[in-house]
């Protein structure tokens, strides 16, 4: 993973932070350049392949801060088209991984429906 190009970050994009960023760096996407050429559904998938948690908020942001819009122009059809690729990244993504760490989610579920796990606070 190579450092992050400060005159090229991805905070520069509309309505991405830090918080953002700094997932971004996790997936090894360290510029916004990088972030543009990926583009929202490979960069999206990098991200959730390296342990973000899929949120179609989440996803759509990107895809408005890559057009260079608000984070909530998002609307309609366009909307419903955003939401079909999301949830085919998020599938793909689901099927690709080790059948251990599905098994472990499995299990997790159950401890946590019968009490087991404590709920953060």
């Amino acid at each position: 993973m190579s450092a992050p190009d400060s005159a090229d970050p991805i905070t520069a994009l509309r309505n991405l932070g830090p918080a953002f960023a700094e997932s971004c760096a996790k997936a090894g996407i360290t510029t916004a350049t990088q972030l543009r050429d990926l583009g929202t559904d490979a960069a999206y998938e990098r991200l959730l392949q390296h342990g973000t948690r899929p949120h179609f908020i989440g996803y759509y942001v990107i895809e408005m801060a890559l057009q260079g819009r608000p984070w909530n122009d998002c609307q309609g059809a366009e909307k419903d088209a955003l939401r079909a690729r999301f949830d085919a990244i998020k599938a793909r993504v689901a099927a690709a991984r080790p059948q251990k760490d599905k098994d472990r989610d499995v299990l997790g579920a159950i401890l946590d429906q019968i009490g087991v796990i404590e709920k953060p606070r």
